[in-house]
């Protein structure tokens, strides 16, 4: 009999030590499993579904400027780089164009909401070494195309990013969503970007870049017709300006740079 207890007791142990053991422990609650499921219509929503798996890899789509980030040399003595991140408002525009021998950098990307530029904002801004940024985004997170936020969402990942280049002396310039309209095309746009939600998310980037000295690029007031909405004439989609919206816009953001750079001409850190 002595010679079984050696063998009994790890036995024993074991047993003793498994009825100890909690059960699985997990912090998060259970995800959900009921999401969006509108019909997007026939452009928009084949085009969302394209983009889902993709995102699943690379949410922030840091791909799609990696290349020519690291073919951008840095920017020279006394340059006064400046990079514009953004959504599609951001992408169709054509700084070259409008700001003719300046040194600003496009990097907006259609149909992204706020925490997608949060994301790459790192890669697509700060190692790119600008004097100052022009943010503008939000309008795409109201609709809920691709991420569903609340208007204090949308405003802490603009506060987000611009701590972030507060923190790398990069001087920074907040922008008001622009305002929206229903055309004969597009003739859902007000119930999706609904103008009163976005006037209310302009009145805080407002707010906030006046409490934090940042410059503020107004460009509602210019776009808007008696109503508030987008001035029909200014785009065809209701959504995305014209070149006659985007030639309103450009001297707006260019006094906001000014006055950006101004507080601060330091280089990035």
């Amino acid at each position: 009999m002595r010679r079984l207890i050696p063998l009994l007791l790890p036995a024993a142990a074991a047993l003793l030590i498994g009825a100890q053991e909690p059960q699985h422990y997990q912090s998060s609650p259970e995800r959900r499993t009921v999401v969006d499921t509108r019909d997007w219509g026939p452009w928009a929503g084949p085009f969302r579904e394209k983009l889902v798996p993709s995102m699943m890899q690379d949410f922030g789509e840091r791909y799609l400027y990696a290349s020519a980030n690291a073919a951008l040399p840095p920017p020279a003595r006394n340059e006064q780089r400046v990079v514009f991140i953004g959504d599609s408002i951001t992408d169709l525009w054509d700084l070259a164009r409008y700001f003719p021998g300046k040194p600003y950098v496009n990097r907006g990307i259609g149909s992204q909401v706020t925490a997608q530029m949060l994301v790459r904002f790192q890669q697509d801004v700060v190692a790119l070494k600008p004097r100052a940024v022009v943010i503008l985004g939000g309008v795409n997170d109201v609709s809920g195309f691709l991420q569903i936020e609340d208007e204090d969402g949308i405003v802490a990942n603009i506060e987000s990013m611009a701590d972030i280049a507060e923190r790398h002396g990069i001087r920074v310039v907040l922008c008001s969503i622009l305002p929206v309209t229903n055309t004969p095309t597009a003739g859902h746009v007000i119930e999706e970007r609904k103008p009163e939600t976005l006037r209310r998310i302009n009145r805080r980037l407002e707010t906030l870049a006046q409490a934090r000295g940042f410059a503020f690029a107004n460009y509602a007031p210019a776009l808007a017709d008696g109503q508030g909405l987008l001035e029909q004439s200014l785009t065809s989609d209701g959504v995305h300006p014209l070149a006659a919206g985007y030639t309103r816009m450009a001297p707006i953001v260019q006094a906001a740079i000014a006055s950006a750079l101004k507080k601060n001409t330091a280089p990035a850190k």
